[in-house]
């Protein structure tokens, strides 16, 4: 089992990320890892942070020569802004001048945060809940890709909508026909989404895409979206019904959940499933060149909790970001009296950003579901392993 964790705020010195139990000699490139977090500063309707931060990973332990020890991986990160905001966001010392803030932003966790940790300055609650911290889980990511990528398994994602505009024909329609195709790989998929500004398979769609966030920045409002994220080369017998902490689809819908601003997620065509009858829902099993496997893949890979050798594909659901330049009403805490909210640097749109998160977040769980099944303290065992299993599965006649 592999664990990850994160330390830093938004506008301090810099984010943290501890990344334990991965086997040893993975190989892991500097420039795979700061392209990963390129990745995620991509898109059309970012904000003005995004010119001052260049992402780089520091690697403070854990590697050697381009390979992994075994050893926890610490990577920093180091904020360009910390330069701007040095007694703002000082550890020690007396407050000062520094301002204190206490109207918050309607759907942001300015004041449920505030609530919960007793704090009197918002700004504590605004440092840690930013989505800046969603950097250091990208560079997590970016690791356990790089031991998946060893195992022929890869991750991949495009935006499917921004601002309610899909394109004309239906990728979850195409993800559910193609991902049952043997040659399909997500790699193409990354391929072709980040050839467009704003991630897009499409690119009629990506032409009213923009002209909205244009209108949109016009109106100082914000846009929300959806994603799909993609995994191919998992075999089947990965997770499990047992117990609910070992059902892959529980584990993927917690990590997508689990990322700033997201609000949704299915796994396959949860949500259309939910419509329609069981004999338009389900998977039929069948027979290729002697072989069993699905007819089509609206399960999006997994069943009962357990991969089928499918691809696996969700998605996820990002709300708007909360802070708009034309503020709607929120109310001072100071004061009790009803206000426009205040402004924050912020994006007006960030579903790129996201999609390149939730496929880091992805790969994270994939990853510990892989070495919870085949284990291995050095890379070649978990090769083995995850040999041996494949080899097995090709005997009984079923990937």
């Amino acid at each position: 089992m592999i664990r990850y964790s994160t330390a830093g705020e938004s506008h301090g010195r810099g984010l943290l990320m501890i990344a334990e139990g991965l086997p040893s000699n993975i190989p892991v490139s500097q420039d795979f890892l700061n392209n990963e977090l390129r990745r995620r500063q991509m898109g059309y309707g970012r904000g003005g942070r995004m010119k001052i931060e260049n992402d780089t990973a520091e690697v403070m332990s854990g590697i050697r020569f381009g390979k992994t020890l075994g050893s926890p991986v610490g990577i920093l990160l180091q904020n360009r802004d910390w330069e701007n905001w040095t007694e703002t966001m000082s550890a020690f010392g007396s407050r000062g001048k520094t301002e204190k803030i206490t109207i918050p932003r309607p759907g942001h966790a300015d004041l449920t945060g505030s609530i919960k940790y007793d704090f009197d300055d918002i700004r504590n609650s605004i440092e840690r809940s930013s989505a800046r911290e969603t950097a250091a889980r990208v560079a997590a990511g970016a690791l356990a890709k790089s031991l998946l990528s060893q195992l022929d398994i890869f991750v991949g994602s495009f935006v499917e909508s921004i601002g309610g505009i899909y394109p004309d024909f239906n990728f979850a329609d195409l993800l559910a026909a193609n991902s049952i195709e043997e040659n399909f790989s997500a790699v193409n998929m990354n391929i072709q989404s980040d050839g467009s500004e704003v991630r897009v398979l499409d690119e009629l769609q990506e032409e009213k895409i923009i002209r909205k966030i244009k209108a949109c920045k016009k109106k100082g409002d914000t846009l929300g979206g959806s994603f799909c994220v993609a995994v191919s080369g998992v075999p089947s017998g990965i997770g499990s019904f047992v117990t609910v902490n070992e059902r892959l689809d529980a584990a993927l819908s917690h990590a997508i959940v689990g990322i700033n601003a997201v609000k949704g997620v299915e796994i396959g065509e949860g949500f259309q499933a939910s419509q329609n009858f069981g004999s338009e829902s389900h998977d039929e099993i069948i027979l290729r060149k002697k072989v069993i496997r699905r007819k089509t893949n609206r399960s999006g890979g997994i069943e009962g909790g357990i991969s089928t050798g499918e691809v696996i594909w969700l998605r996820g659901y990002m709300k708007p970001i909360a802070t708009l330049m034309k503020p709607i009403t929120t109310v001072d805490l100071s004061t009790h009296k009803e206000l426009e909210a205040r402004r924050e640097r912020s994006d007006f749109v960030a579903v790129p950003a996201c999609a390149v998160i939730a496929e880091a977040m992805t790969a994270w769980v994939i990853a510990d579901f892989i070495l919870r099944k085949f284990g291995g303290d050095s890379l070649a065992e978990t090769k083995r392993n995850f040999s041996n299993w494949k080899k097995y599965l090709s005997k009984r006649k079923i990937r």
